[in-house]
């Protein structure tokens, strides 16, 4: 166990964690030369095509006698969650700050959680071959974030490979040993930091043994699910599986269990032996869904594959959560719980991509607690589910605390963007060089309405953003329908903050008049919140020419024929009813 180090390499989105691991996997030769691809731990192709880390991957290497096992994590707000599971499972943490850029707000709190597990941080300063380095600013932005000498601060190129030999070694120098936490090695107790489905092999666990050892033919139990297997394979990542007899206290690799049932598997889990009274091993905080968003196949003879596509997706993502809906119009579909917008845009790219699903995804919303006049309180997460107006007493909602860093002079049209997301601004430092850190609280619908691209657009991409979902207040909202031909459409129901009504339902009504196709009826594009149509438009009606065959003849004979087309119309408008395309429920929701 002394020649053992597991560490974590934590820092903000597009800092360089992934490429670092490239050098690391060369200079310790796990990789050979000719197999060497940029990205290598990002095993996904949308990781590729995005240069995001989605999943945690974990490696093992081989450094001057000593196994380096890393876990590579990924850098974005949204996989926050992913992050903390590999914080568990590893003894140290590699922090590092991009030095063109200097400290961003998610290196701040991603230090914070490592902090919180008491890990071992060593501070580095990556991309100091560029012309853009501002190495001198950047160092002394960590030194002042983690109170430690200048000389602490390691410098690397991620790119060019320089000084990642000497980061390696301080690893094997600072990082601490894996220790045992029982006595009696007779016991093995192994933590589940993630898993995967195979279809030949079942659910693959992800662990990192703390205490004895695991083999191959072990009987093994799952702490909290209480279901027991057979260990058919243990084996390390290198970076891909490769099977080994046993797994000892301190390692990191995974179990092959050959269950194919969801639900069994849970991250944060203790495996141990199915004879053995250990105590399990703490776990980690429960990914809660931020954003929901109502998912129904494009048709619905693809119910049964969209069904059958969220329980393999679980396996592998145990992060959404999802239940089954129905609407009128969409027919059978599921309402899914995300930890974010971008988490929704690649589970939608996934179920099209690995599982040929394509889906219509509903404007994305937020939950809200609702208190009636007959002093009943219900959690509403979808806005057609909201009571009509006038049935409500109180409406409640989620805020979020943010954190901002800007350079001084994107300050003026940030607080103006804040204040137009209805944000209250509370203290602002100076940090570093000519640099803000300013803090704030919005409501988080107001979060999800843009504000990140906003944000980039306004501070020419200088401005990072970090946010922690607080606590929840009087919520000034209504339920906005679109109807058309006097029907609500479900699909297009959002929540509208009241000072904004009018300007969103004048836009929403906009937007469906000219990609909803004409219909063979005059057809009305409505919106309606506070009791009231609030704004209206007149689809007009295709028309055939009745009178085109007429050759000649008296005036009354087309007037006949036009009034007969009259009436006709007037049946349809009473009968009939619109069929919106597909397509359209796509562009409106993009």
């Amino acid at each position: 166990m002394e020649k053992i180090r597991n560490f974590s390499i934590i820092a903000h989105i597009d800092h360089g964690k992934s490429t670092l691991a490239d050098r690391m996997l060369e200079i310790t030769k796990t990789v050979e030369k000719r197999k060497m691809k940029e990205q290598v731990l990002d095993q996904m192709e949308l990781e590729r095509e995005r240069g995001i880390t989605i999943k945690m991957q974990p490696v093992r290497m081989e450094f001057e006698g000593h196994i380096l096992n890393l876990i590579d994590t990924p850098g974005h707000i949204d996989f926050y969650y992913e992050v903390s599971r590999a914080l568990k499972a590893v003894d140290g943490a590699i922090l590092l700050v991009d030095a063109t850029q200097g400290v961003q707000a998610q290196t701040l709190s991603t230090l914070e959680m490592a902090r919180e597990f008491g890990l071992k941080i060593i501070p580095v300063l990556n991309k100091i071959d560029s012309p853009l380095a501002r190495i001198k600013e950047a160092r002394n932005e960590v030194v002042e974030i983690l109170k430690c000498s200048p000389e602490e601060v390691l410098e690397v190129s991620g790119k060019t490979g320089e000084g990642v030999e000497k980061l390696l070694e301080e690893v094997i120098k600072k990082i601490p040993a894996p220790k045992k936490e029982l006595e009696s090695d007779k016991d093995f107790r192994g933590l589940i930091f993630d898993f995967q489905y195979s279809s030949h092999k079942g659910i693959i666990v992800f662990v990192r043994v703390f205490d004895g050892k695991v083999s191959k033919n072990d009987q093994l139990i799952f702490s909290a699910a209480k279901e027991k297997f057979i260990s058919l394979e243990t084996g390390i990542f290198s970076p891909e599986a490769v099977p080994k007899d046993s797994l000892q206290a301190g390692e990191i690799g995974y179990i092959v269990t050959g269950i194919k049932k969801p639900g069994i598997a849970s991250v944060g889990d203790t495996v141990r032996f199915a004879n053995s009274n250990a105590e399990t091993l703490g776990g980690y905080m429960k990914p809660s869904p931020v954003v929901w968003a109502s998912v129904y196949p494009e048709s619905q003879d693809d119910f049964m594959d969209l069904s059958r596509a969220l329980e393999r997706l679980q396996l592998s993502d145990s992060s959404f959560s999802y239940e089954e809906e129905s609407s009128g119009l969409l027919g059978r579909g599921f309402r899914i719980g995300f930890l974010g917008t971008l988490h929704m845009e690649i589970f939608v790219e996934r179920l099209h991509r690995e599982f040929d699903v394509d889906v219509i995804v509903t404007t994305p919303s937020i939950m809200y607690d609702i208190k009636s006049k007959n002093g009943k309180i219900r959690r509403i997460y979808s806005p057609s589910l909201f009571p009509d107006f006038g049935e409500i007493e109180s409406i409640t909602e989620p805020w979020v605390n943010i954190e901002i860093i800007t350079p001084n002079d994107y300050m003026s049209p940030i607080i103006q963007l804040l204040f137009e997301h209805e944000a209250e601004i509370g203290n602002s430092d100076v940090f570093g060089d000519g640099r803000i850190k300013m803090h704030a609280e919005l409501p988080l619908r107001e979060l999800m309405r843009g504000f990140f691209d906003k944000l980039k657009s306004v501070s020419a991409g200088y401005a990072s953003i970090s946010y922690k979902i607080g606590g929840m207040r009087e919520a000034d909202v209504a339920r906005l329908d679109l109807l058309v031909a006097e029907e609500v459409v479900p699909a297009f129901t959002k929540m509208v903050s009241k000072k904004r009504i009018e300007e969103e339902a004048k836009a929403s009504v906009e937007k469906l008049y000219k990609v909803l196709p004409r219909q063979m009826f005059v057809a009305k594009i409505q919106a309606m919140a506070l009791g009231r149509i609030i704004s209206s438009k007149t689809l007009s009606a295709l028309k055939k020419d009745v009178t085109g065959h007429l050759y000649g003849g008296d005036i009354t004979r087309k007037m006949k024929l036009r009034e007969k087309q009259k009436k006709g119309k007037k049946k349809m408008k009473k009968r009939g009813k619109v069929n919106i395309p597909q397509d359209v429920f796509l562009k409106m929701m993009r």
